[in-house]
């Protein structure tokens, strides 16, 4: 199979960069919008805003932009897999899916990890994502360790978008404890506990790079980084330099 060639330098300029996140942050409450009017017309609606997520291309906006930054660092379209071609083995389980994979022959280049949020139940929500955030990733990296994933460490990286709204920016009470948490934790909003969790990913090496991004409902395409080490820019820019030392 014939290598693509490479832009050495990042192919896009702040400007376009931002307007291409616009469009996939649009595209996102479009599509979760859509999905949930969908399901009213048939009569199927999900409780809460589970009806906007379970037709699972909501973040497809962003893939779409990764998937090309990916193409310009010199993959072809056969050595990207979305959709569904997603499963990788695992150690504590047989396979994971996951929501993009870079492979060139029998290397692992790159894997990411896409999720999101919206309200109202952020609480249990965060919960959940952070279990799953630190889950795959031992599970992905105890998996490398046996061999299952190849010889070559592949970059693993995590994309977080959070609904901007009251509930997720407001500081939230600790639930009572055993043993005292963390002082970082006190007087933090759900916002800020993901971003938290993001930089302990981090230090962790859980992931090599993570993002936190967040977006209000009624936005069109408007979004906000309020966390400067953990800016999109910086997170893709990552992966692609890795997947230009990875041809």
């Amino acid at each position: 199979m014939s290598v693509r060639s490479a832009h050495t330098e990042f192919p896009l300029t702040e400007r376009q960069l931002r307007n291409r996140l616009t469009k996939a942050t649009r595209h996102y409450w479009d599509l979760r919008r859509g999905q949930a009017s969908r399901q009213a017309d048939i009569g199927t609606v999900d409780k809460g805003t589970r009806g906007e997520v379970t037709g699972g291309r909501h973040l497809e906006g962003f893939t779409q932009l990764i998937v090309d930054l990916v193409k310009r660092s010199g993959f072809s379209s056969d050595e990207i897999r979305i959709g569904s071609r997603l499963d990788l083995p695992g150690y504590f389980r047989p396979t994971k899916q996951w929501d993009i994979i870079v492979a060139r022959e029998n290397r692992l280049c790159a894997v990411v990890e896409m999720k999101s949020q919206t309200g109202p139940s952020f609480g249990n929500n965060f919960n959940n994502r952070t279990e799953e955030a630190i889950g795959s990733a031992v599970d992905f990296w105890t998996a490398f360790r046996e061999g299952v994933l190849g010889n070559s460490r592949p970059w693993l990286g995590y994309f977080f978008l959070l609904e901007d709204h009251p509930k997720s920016r407001r500081p939230v009470s600790i639930t009572s404890s055993l043993f005292t948490p963390m002082p970082l934790f006190h007087q933090t909003s759900y916002a800020d506990r993901y971003a938290i969790l993001c930089r302990h990913l981090l230090l962790e090496r859980y992931y090599d790079a993570s993002t936190l991004m967040l977006s209000p409902r009624d936005a069109d395409g408007r979004y906000t980084e309020p966390y400067e080490d953990l800016r999109f820019e910086a997170w893709i820019k990552s992966l692609y330099g890795h997947l230009i030392g990875c041809q």
